[in-house]
């Protein structure tokens, strides 16, 4: 018998539709009914790719006492974060305020009146273990407290709601942030991605792109070697997955070695791109250009729908055979070494090991995951030998296999023929922000790597969000099998302007690139106009989301359901909209000269200028937007030079074509409200760039 839950779109919700629980979704009734019984509300959040959310559902969650007590004393209401990133933001700086702590799943216990939560944590185990009570335990002294302790309850949530708004009330400065406080503010994230040797290591690309973003400006620091070093790490680390493709979401050690093996699409979409600028940079490691090829074969073989949009994930847990209970985190991805060798000839194996470090025991619970020794070009020999791997994996060599349907159930990776091992799981759902993050990869990776494949791919995916997310003139957030859902939030607009934006530039240096085997490499495009779209979404956000009272963009529409009204500033794994949204107005203002774009970038600086001073480790991303404030260059150019010049890395640079230079002159740079003197060779704007 399944629950309310069975009929969501949402694959996460839909796992726990078997559960004995009676869960409800995040709506009016189930609010309303928590009301009228007087019930505590027992909110949890999630994701469908995550290890703890699963293992969870299948312990506390199919329980059937846990089952009985929660749905006679609570309202059990699911949340899918990746629905509602608002709620969950939300509740997550909650339940720090209350443990310290956070994480997914995120438990938090709500008072049914106020819905400001009283008790939090994350992973509960059914019985007493990991120093946790078991779960039934803390759902009967949970709402013993509620029925007994009203004063103590009251001042919890007095304290939690209090904290929330003065978190949301930011105090605007008066100037803008100085360029000094840019300098330290990037030399401060820079030191967060130097190794500590303790840890989970994650890829943390907001920060990593905001310090590459200085590497031309004089700080203290080597930049380039650290963000290099990032990148070795990535793409060496068995955070990739060297014989699929694709970037794992991060490794539970400090070596790079072991990860949680979901795959985010947003992870590897900011991933492509940073590597990709490394390679602009002049760090060009085989290793690079290797990883941001396969990744972007995994994207078309099983990440892309039909239609050309890119799906959201794939779990971490996999069957070993269609009997099991339950999935094993990595089944999909480790390698047990007498597969090995019973699998690769002598000469592939020792060649393998001699690429990757290889040991008998293994370095995941007795099998192995592949981490790369070195980052130079991979021989025949490791070639063949991944090659081999990937046909045991998958059933069929990777030249043969262009696409790979998605399992999209549980019971469809049970049942289904696989021809290899049962892969994990996809979310198929379309997730705007995502898809975006992705398609300004694959646009900065065909300009770079002169790729113009990776181009085709991240139009097309654009190209269906132009025609498909949109309920009148309302962009959408998500989209299931065609069908467009919930209003797009502050990230949707901010990382769909700048995939726009990034689309447009990449064209301008593609098209006219003399080397294509075509007379035009983006002939098969899309015919859109980007930097138009990007224009008008822009518009789009500022009529919804601008705040008129306080600066700077809210996270959605005023809602009653949420308790506060956020301005999303600091970074997660993922930008925050506010600092893109900085970056996105010097780049409208530079390439539309409208200062009304300066104006509104400068405005939002402003408004985020105490948290720019105060906790700088906090905000890499409004970092980024305030070097594009103060460094924000226009290149005025031939396409031929931008051809040429689009493909190396000119951080707080935008290029568009000058149709009225001088006669032998190939372009001008322009800073701000000046120009510099016309150019008459590549070599002289590259020096007025530097």
């Amino acid at each position: 018998m399944t629950n309310r839950l069975a009929d969501s779109p949402s694959l996460y919700l839909r796992k726990h539709a078997e559960n004995p629980i009676d869960w409800w979704p995040w709506c009016d009734e189930a609010l309303e009914r928590a009301k009228a019984d007087d019930k505590p509300i027992f909110l949890s959040i999630g994701y469908s790719s995550c290890h703890w959310c699963t293992v969870m559902e299948g312990e506390a969650f199919s329980d059937g006492a846990i089952a009985a007590y929660m749905n006679a004393n609570f309202i059990p209401i699911k949340v899918d974060r990746e629905e509602r990133p608002d709620l969950d933001s939300i509740y997550m700086q909650a339940l720090q305020m209350l443990t310290g702590q956070g994480g997914w799943p995120l438990n938090v216990v709500l008072h049914p009146e106020t819905r400001v939560p009283f008790y939090g944590g994350t992973y509960f185990p059914m019985e007493p273990k990991y120093g946790r009570p078991g779960f039934l335990q803390v759902l009967t002294a949970l709402r013993q407290f509620y029925d007994t302790e009203k004063s103590r309850l009251a001042e919890i949530t007095e304290a939690v709601v209090s904290n929330l708004h003065q978190g949301a009330q930011l105090p605007e400065t008066e100037t803008i942030p100085s360029i000094d406080l840019l300098y330290a503010g990037l030399g401060t994230n820079a030191k967060i991605l130097i190794p500590s040797g303790q840890g989970t290591c994650f890829p943390m690309i907001p920060y990593a792109a905001a310090v590459l973003g200085g590497l031309r400006l004089d700080l203290e620091l080597d930049i380039a070697h650290i963000c290099g070093k990032r990148g070795r790490d990535m793409a060496l680390g068995g955070i990739f997955d060297h014989v699929g493709g694709g970037f794992h979401r991060y490794t539970v050690d400090p070596t790079w070695t072991v990860p949680h093996f979901e795959k985010m699409l947003y992870d590897n979409g900011m991933i492509v791109e940073y590597l990709a600028n490394l390679w602009a940079s002049g760090q060009r490691e085989p290793a690079f250009e290797r990883a941001i090829a396969r990744t972007h074969t995994w994207l078309k073989r099983e990440m892309t729908a039909p239609d050309g949009y890119f799906y959201a994930a794939q779990d971490a847990d996999s069957f070993v055979t269609r009997h099991d209970a339950e999935p094993e985190e990595g089944a999909f991805y480790a390698w047990p070494y007498p597969v090995l060798e019973s699998t690769l000839t002598e000469e592939q194996l020792q060649a393998l090991a001699e690429a990757f470090a290889l040991a008998p025991e293994g370095n995941f619970e007795g099998k192995i995951v592949l981490q790369r020794s070195h980052s130079d070009s991979l021989s025949l020999a490791v070639e063949s030998a991944l090659d081999k791997l990937f046909t045991l994996r998958y059933g069929s060599p990777a030249a043969a296999l262009e696409t790979f349907p998605p399992a999209s159930t549980n019971q469809a990776a049970k049942t289904e023929p696989w021809p290899g091992r049962i892969p994990p799981v996809t979310d198929t759902k379309l997730i705007v922000a995502w898809n975006s993050l992705m398609i300004s990869g694959l646009a900065r990776a065909a300009v770079v790597l002169q790729k113009p494949e990776y181009l085709t791919t991240a139009a097309i995916a654009a190209d269906y969000i132009r025609q498909h997310q949109w309920v009148g003139s309302h962009l959408h957030r998500l989209g299931y099998d065609g069908v467009p859902q919930v209003a797009a939030q502050a990230e949707d607009y901010a990382l769909l302007i700048k995939a726009f934006l990034d689309l447009h530039q990449a064209e301008l240096a593609i098209a006219h690139d003399p080397t294509a085997q075509a007379p035009d490499a983006i002939a098969s495009l899309p015919k859109v106009d980007w930097l138009s779209l990007a224009i008008s979404n822009q518009q789009e956000f500022d009529h919804r989301l601008w705040s008129d009272d306080q600066g700077g963009y809210l996270s959605t529409t005023a809602d009653a359901d949420l308790l506060i009204q956020e301005r999303p500033h600091q970074d997660s794994a993922t930008p925050a909209a506010n600092g893109v949204a900085v970056a996105n107005l010097v780049r409208l203002s530079l390439l539309t000269d409208d200062l009304a774009y300066l104006d509104r970038a400068e405005h939002t600086l402003q408004a985020f200028g105490s948290v720019i001073q105060q906790i700088p480790r906090a905000c890499p991303s409004l970092f980024d937007g305030l070097n594009w404030f103060l460094n924000g260059t226009v290149v005025k150019a031939t396409a031929a030079t931008i051809h040429e010049l689009a493909a190396e890395y000119w951080p707080t640079t935008v290029f568009s074509v000058a149709h009225d230079l001088p006669p032998r002159a190939v372009g001008m740079v322009c800073r701000g409200t000046k120009c510099l003197s016309v150019a008459e060779s590549v070599d002289k704007l590259r020096e007025q760039l530097s």
